[in-house]
């Protein structure tokens, strides 16, 4: 085995051992940060997608993997290691199967969306009845939110896709020529 095929493999599993620790320290951040139940997930899980671009898609889930467990025991907010484990730990790579396999938009954005909401009710039913929120916390004014939840959750869901999206072309186009050197690494 040559010097730098040895090398890489080094650096690609320390890279891919700090994007772990760094995702696992912002689910532990949730615990202290209240808007974090929603946002840091949403972080965590986009580190992913430098790893899903420079190796692929089985070690972005491996790291996907250790984040979840790590959080299961060590983050304080079960609410956001729910989301990240239904959606925002997984979705950049899912995104990126779905992107670049099916080349027809529909039927694309029809994936996305069914993925989204399937696990959107999924976590909502964990948490009730897992986690043990009352639906009763979903009741403002009389109001059941959860409906409208879901409708909010679908446009944000798209902003959501989309800034994943510019956040890849910047990755490619300014992040990843300054770490990896067009391939050196």
């Amino acid at each position: 085995m040559k010097k730098t095929s040895v090398n890489k493999k080094t650096f690609k599993i320390a890279y891919c051992a700090l994007i772990a620790a760094i995702s696992t320290v912002l689910m532990l951040l949730t615990s202290f940060i209240p808007i974090g139940t929603y946002a840091l997930p949403i972080f965590a899980g986009a580190l992913l997608v430098s790893i899903v671009i420079e190796y692929n898609c089985k070690w972005a889930l491996g790291v996907y993997v250790v984040v979840s467990i790590l959080s299961s025991f060590l983050a304080g907010d079960k609410e956001a290691v729910v989301f990240f484990i239904a959606l925002f730990g997984y979705y950049p790579i899912l995104k990126n199967i779905f992107e670049s396999k099916i080349k027809n938009k529909v039927p694309v954005w029809i994936l996305k969306f069914a993925v989204f909401n399937a696990a959107a009710v999924a976590a909502f039913f964990f948490t009730t009845f897992v986690l043990g929120i009352p639906a009763e916390e979903y009741t403002v004014f009389g109001i059941y939110m959860p409906y409208l939840f879901l409708i909010l959750g679908n446009v944000l869901f798209l902003f959501y896709d989309k800034s994943l999206t510019v956040l890849v072309m910047f990755y490619v186009k300014v992040i990843s020529p300054k770490i990896f050197r067009n391939g050196k690494m």
